[in-house]
């Protein structure tokens, strides 16, 4: 038998007229719901855990390796063409990401609001993987890319959904540092297990697709989430309410406004030099620049840098939730990848300074993952009825940055460049300021989160 019982119970409150009122607006100004979340049993969590692993070690992968492959094979002398493949697939995620959110929130099944979307955007990122592997040009490569984007982010957003469902406050922190620990583990594990497979097209994007699907299926079967075909809708989709909630208004939910703006310029620093940074590596330390000969390097340096990405993503996590803080975290992970970064910038063909750079990127990048997703739950608006809505707003975020910021990468590249050494030290010093700015943002005006 599934246990039944609801995990959201509302909260019992008496309080005099004044004294509701201020509450009221206390609770309006600090976005809080007035549903008491009870905590969510260790299966629950672990599960989550599992099936976030397997996301991320799919859709990683391919950028991590897979499609500098492809780029490389299909284009070797412009190979910053992979800027804009990337740019084109978070294009799509931008859009998609609240209408699915929108369509889950109203979605009415025996299964659930949120177990369609994780399924079936699994099953859609993988047909969208064999694309990649079969593409014999770089539009059709993009194409695929578009639709494995609009799968796999679909999947991930219906686990960050049933977080924002279930999770009281005061295990989002925990929660959000073991997501963002798998988060760095899937990108090693996805870039390790496509790499024992380079030679073939299909393995090196199928293998980690099917690790993806295998780790999702279990959280789908196992996980019961209750039907949600007797819940009400508070109204009726039209098209002008679709491109109304493809947006919101900041003077009304200023700290989801802030958050989102410093979580954009974060990103777009880590979207500067994650994109490109196989690619880098192979340009300072390959004699021909080819991805292929650094391989078993990058693997290395992701072994190295996931230890550090643990650490920050475990310790920010539990620590901001015993601590009661966030904020303060979130503008040391900036500082941490803008020293990264900055090393990396300046550190010539020297692996050992190359790798000490990744490194402290990757702290950096372990700290914020945790603690801004706890900081995006603690804030988001209208949890019960619209937490889809808003998770897919604050997507755009991440998906904004992951379009926009390659192609702007694609032209800094070529500023001083001289024939194929492109010019990647100043690609990784806009990224040092950008993420600099986004903690910098986040610390001072996120001011409902400690």
């Amino acid at each position: 038998m599934v246990d039944q019982t609801p995990l959201l119970q509302p909260a019992q409150m008496s309080v005099s007229m004044g004294g509701a009122a201020a509450i009221g607006e206390e609770l309006l100004a600090s976005n809080r719901s007035f549903v008491v979340r009870t905590p969510v049993s260790s299966k629950y969590i672990w599960l989550l855990i599992l099936a976030s692993l397997g996301t991320f070690v799919a859709y990683v992968a391919p950028i991590g390796i897979s499609l500098s492959l492809r780029v490389q094979e299909l284009a070797p002398q412009n190979v910053e063409v992979l800027g804009y493949v990337v740019g084109a697939g978070a294009v799509v995620a931008t859009v998609a990401g609240p209408l699915t959110g929108m369509w889950s929130d109203r979605t009415r099944t025996r299964i659930g609001r949120r177990r369609p979307f994780a399924i079936g955007g699994a099953l859609l990122g993988l047909v969208a993987l064999a694309c990649l592997a079969w593409a014999p040009t770089i539009p059709l490569l993009a194409v695929g890319w578009m639709i494995a984007q609009l799968g796999w982010s679909s999947a991930l957003n219906s686990l960050l959904l049933s977080q924002a469902d279930q999770l009281p406050e005061e295990q989002r922190g925990k929660v959000a540092g073991l997501s963002g620990f798998v988060q760095m583990i899937g990108s090693v594990l996805g870039v390790g297990i496509a790499s024992a497979f380079i030679g073939n097209n299909y393995l090196v994007f199928l293998v980690p697709g099917l690790f993806g699907v295998v780790l999702m299926a279990l959280w789908v079967i196992v996980i019961k989430e209750p039907s949600s075909r007797d819940m009400e809708l508070a109204d009726k989709l039209t098209v002008s309410k679709v491109l109304g909630n493809m947006v919101f208004n900041p003077a009304r939910h200023p700290y989801f406004a802030w958050n989102w703006l410093g979580r954009l310029f974060f990103m777009f620093g880590v979207t500067f030099a994650t994109t490109f940074t196989t690619l880098f590596f192979a340009s300072r330390l390959s004699a021909g620049g080819r991805v292929a000969d650094i391989g078993g390097l990058i693997v290395i340096l992701s072994l190295a840098g996931v230890v550090a990405t643990a650490g920050g993503a475990l310790l920010g996590g539990f620590l901001s939730d015993r601590l009661k803080r966030r904020r303060i975290f979130v503008l040391l992970a900036g500082l941490a990848f803008t020293v990264g970064a900055i090393v990396m910038a300046f550190g010539g063909s020297n692996a050992p300074l190359l790798i000490t750079g990744s490194v402290v990127t990757s702290i950096g990048l372990g700290v914020f993952s945790a603690v801004d997703q706890a900081i995006t739950l603690d804030v988001l608006p209208e949890r019960d009825t619209e937490a889809g809505r808003y998770i897919g707003i604050n997507a755009y975020s991440t998906s904004l940055a992951q379009a926009i910021a390659p192609i702007v990468a694609a032209p800094l590249l070529l500023i001083g460049a001289n024939g194929a050494d492109k010019n990647y030290g100043l690609l990784f010093i806009v990224a040092a300021a950008c993420t600099l700015i986004g903690g910098t943002v986040v610390m001072v005006f996120v001011r409902s989160a400690k």
